[in-house]
C-alpha cells in the first residue's frame, strides 16, 4: 500500500511538472533529466584512442542510460583526435561535449567525475594518478604500468585517495573465468603444475598507423606533454601514433597480450606476481624500425617466496607473423588440464594407473566438466564492438562507481600484473633472469634495478 502510493505520488508529481515544463518547452523526458541530474555520473574520455572509439564507447553507451552515467567531455592533446571525438560522441550521445586540450585543463573545470583513460601504454598509470587526485574514479585501461616507479605512485595515490579503479583486464568480469577461479581456488582441480599461455597472429599492420604517420605534424599535439617522465627526445610521429613498437613507451607483446592472461594467473593461485622471469626472442620477421620483439617467449617462476620447493611454472609465447589470433590459456595439475578456449575441464595428461600402480599410487584423473556458464568467447582483436566481456567490464565498473565496493579488476590486479610485464621487460633488455624484491618492491636484473 504504502509503495503503491509512493508510486502514485511520484506519477503525479511527474506528470504535473511535465504539463507545466511543456509549456517552457521541456518535455517530461527532458524534466526526469533534470530531477536526475543530482545523481548523474558525469564521465570524460582521457584519449579518444582507436580502442576506446570501437570497444570502450560501446560498452559504455550499452548501459548508461540505464545507471544513469553520460559522457560529457574528452580530452586529448592531438587536435585531430579531440576534434573527432567530440563529434562523434556528440553523435553517439545526442547531446554537445566539451574538448579539452589537455588533462589538467579537464580537471579544472571541475566538468567530470569519472574518466575512462584509453591513451599510450606508459601513460596509463600517471595518467591515474592525475585523475583521482582531481577526485575522479577511473576505467584505467591495461597494461596498468610499465615501470615500478609509476606503479607505486599510481597504487598510492589511489589508497590514498579511496576512488574507484576498474583495470582493463576485462576477463575478470566473465563467468566462465569466475568458473575456472572457483574450481581452482576450491581445491577440485589440484595443484597447478604448469600454465600455458598463447597469443600469435599474422598482421603486418598491427599497431601500424602508416596514413596517420604521415598526416599528423607536431605543432597539431604536444610532444613534450606526451613524453611525460620519459626521456626527452626529438619527435617522432612514429613513437607518438606507434607507440606499441617502442620501448619506453610500451613494452609491446608483454604488456599488450601478456598483461590480459597473467592476470588470470594471479587471480586463480592468489599470488601476486612471480618469483623470476627469463625471455628470449627478436624481430624475426618484420624489419619495420621497430624496437620491441615481434616473437618472444617468457618463462616465468611461481610460487611462496619462503618456499622454493613448492610453486609451478608458466610459459608465455607470441608471435605476430603467424597464427589466427585465438589467445590459448591452460592451466595443468597432475590430474589434467583447464582449457579456458573450451572452458572444459579434463582428465588429458592426468596420472593414469598404468603408470601410477608400479610406483605404488594411485591413478589421478579429474572428472570431465564444462565450466561455461555462458558462451563468452574472448574476442581478442581491437575492433571488437560490445563484446560481452568489456561490456560487462564496463557495467561492473558503472556500478562500482554508484555502490563505492570494489570493482573486479581493482587497482591491486593492476599493479601485479604490472610486476610481471615489468620483470619480462627486465629479462628482455639485460638478457639476465629478473626478479622480484619484496621488500623495496622493484623489480632486479643481473644485481640492479630495471628502469629503461
Amino acid at each position: 500500500m504504502k509503495n503503491s502510493r509512493r508510486d502514485f505520488i511520484k506519477k503525479s508529481a511527474l506528470a504535473t511538472a511535465g504539463t507545466y515544463l511543456g509549456a517552457m518547452s521541456f518535455s517530461p523526458k527532458s524534466y526526469a533529466n533534470i530531477i536526475g541530474a543530482n545523481d548523474r555520473v558525469r564521465v570524460g574520455v582521457v584519449g579518444f584512442s582507436d580502442r576506446f572509439r570501437s570497444s570502450l564507447l560501446p560498452a559504455f553507451t550499452g548501459h548508461h542510460k540505464e545507471l544513469n552515467f553520460d559522457m560529457v567531455a574528452v580530452s586529448d592533446i592531438w587536435k585531430r583526435r579531440r576534434e573527432e571525438g567530440q563529434a562523434i560522441l556528440k553523435e553517439k550521445l545526442g547531446h554537445d561535449v566539451k574538448a579539452f586540450v589537455n588533462n589538467e585543463a579537464l580537471y579544472s573545470s571541475k566538468e567530470v567525475d569519472a574518466v575512462i583513460i584509453s591513451t599510450a601504454d606508459f601513460q596509463h598509470a600517471l595518467h591515474t594518478v592525475e585523475a583521482v587526485r582531481a577526485g575522479c574514479d577511473t576505467y584505467t585501461e591495461k597494461p596498468f604500468a610499465e615501470t615500478m616507479e609509476d606503479a607505486r605512485a599510481a597504487l598510492k595515490a589511489v589508497k590514498e585517495t579511496g576512488k574507484i579503479v576498474q583495470i582493463g583486464s576485462q576477463r575478470r568480469s566473465g563467468r566462465n573465468y569466475h568458473a575456472a577461479a572457483d574450481f581452482v581456488q576450491s581445491g577440485k582441480f589440484g595443484g597447478i603444475t604448469m600454465v600455458e599461455l598463447t597469443w600469435n597472429v599474422n598482421q603486418p599492420g598491427r599497431w601500424r598507423r602508416k596514413a596517420l604517420v604521415d598526416q599528423i605534424k607536431e605543432s597539431d599535439t604536444d610532444w613534450k606533454r606526451y613524453q611525460m617522465n620519459r626521456p626527452a627526445e626529438a619527435w617522432d610521429p612514429r613513437k607518438y601514433l606507434e607507440f606499441r613498437l617502442f620501448w619506453p613507451y610500451s613494452s609491446g607483446l608483454p604488456g599488450q597480450w601478456m598483461s590480459h592472461q597473467i592476470d588470470t594467473v594471479h587471480w586463480f593461485s592468489s599470488l601476486k606476481n612471480p618469483r623470476s622471469a627469463t625471455a628470449n626472442g627478436g624481430i624475426y620477421q618484420w624489419k619495420d624500425g621497430r624496437k620491441n620483439w615481434d616473437t618472444i617467449a617468457v618463462a616465468f617462476d611461481y610460487g611462496p617466496a619462503d618456499d622454493l620447493t613448492k610453486g609451478f611454472q608458466v610459459t608465455f609465447t607470441s608471435r605476430m607473423h603467424n597464427g589466427d589470433e585465438n589467445p590459448a590459456e591452460i592451466y595443468y595439475s597432475n590430474g589434467g588440464e583447464m582449457n579456458l578456449n573450451t572452458n572444459m575441464v579434463t582428465p588429458t595428461g592426468g596420472l593414469t594407473e598404468r603408470f601410477a600402480k608400479p610406483m605404488g599410487m594411485s591413478a589421478n584423473l579429474l572428472k570431465e566438466a564444462n565450466l561455461n556458464v555462458v558462451d563468452e568467447k574472448i574476442v581478442a582483436s581491437a575492433n571488437t564492438g560490445n563484446d560481452p566481456l568489456t561490456s560487462g567490464h564496463m557495467r561492473n565498473w558503472m556500478e562500482s562507481v554508484r555502490d563505492r565496493k570494489q570493482p573486479n579488476a581493482p587497482v591491486e590486479a593492476g599493479y601485479s600484473h604490472a610486476i610481471a610485464v615489468i620483470m619480462a621487460n627486465a629479462a628482455v633488455h639485460t638478457g639476465m633472469k629478473a626478479t622480484f624484491d619484496e621488500k623495496t618492491q622493484e623489480v632486479m636484473a643481473g644485481g640492479k634495478v630495471f628502469k629503461y
